[in-house]
């Protein structure tokens, strides 16, 4: 039977799980849409959904992607599927009140018109729990700012892909160490020119290499801050 023929709701939650944990990896975006229907239809709550189906699934597709297994355009097919449950949980979980992981305000930096990559951290940050506002490209500071201060987001993510554009993190950064709300939030960088060392040298908390790191970094520092600052 080829995967044209299998009828998803005949598989019990298990194997449907498993089955959407390949359609996400092969960037099939009707039956992950299917499948989210299937298992909502079987009393499986947004957030179970959610985790087990489709995060779990995003997070093999990550590992291959950041292992080099994987390569862009693949990884940009499996983020598209997983928008299409997405896009079925969402109003689910904003009903639920569900706990997101946290929330993150990205865009590329003025003067630079580059966002496949920026497109990619968005989805892999919404498929490890994240609510991801995206700026959009050619973002200057004052649209980062206002941003922060209308979501109130625990990070603030900024790619560049263009070496004469890289430096215009620094602005942004050192605009809000003027302001006086630098420490109030996580501040990512990433883009193909970027490093460590200049990561480091504007001020960011990190640098991502990619977008898989991307997301494991986020959690990783959202959950440190909220552990120091003893939040719930």
């Amino acid at each position: 039977m080829s995967d044209d023929d299998l009828d998803l709701s005949s598989l019990d939650d298990a194997e449907l799980v498993e089955q959407m944990h390949d359609d996400l990896y092969d960037g099939m975006a009707d039956e992950i849409a299917e499948g989210t229907r299937i298992l909502l239809d079987r009393s499986w709550g947004p957030e179970r959904v959610l985790n087990d189906a489709l995060v779990e699934g995003m997070r093999v597709v990550g590992e291959d992607f950041r292992d080099g297994i994987l390569f862009v355009p693949e990884v940009l097919l499996a983020a598209n599927a997983m928008k299409a449950g997405m896009a079925i949980l969402r109003p689910l979980l904003a009903e639920t009140g569900a706990e997101q992981v946290g929330k993150v305000v990205m865009g590329t930096v003025k003067g630079d018109i580059h966002d496949i990559g920026k497109n990619l951290v968005g989805m892999m940050l919404e498929g490890a729990g994240f609510e991801v506002i995206d700026l959009g490209i050619n973002i200057d500071v004052d649209t980062y700012l206002a941003a922060l201060e209308e979501h109130k987001p625990d990070i603030l993510g900024m790619s560049a892909l263009l070496t004469t554009t890289m430096p215009y993190m620094k602005v942004v950064i050192d605009t809000m160490v003027e302001r006086g709300i630098r420490d109030d939030y996580i501040v990512l960088v990433g883009g193909a020119p970027l490093n460590e060392e200049f990561g480091a040298a504007v001020g960011a908390d990190a640098y991502c290499r990619d977008a898989a790191v991307a997301a494991e970094t986020a959690e990783a520092l959202v959950l440190a801050r909220r552990l120091v600052g003893g939040e719930d």
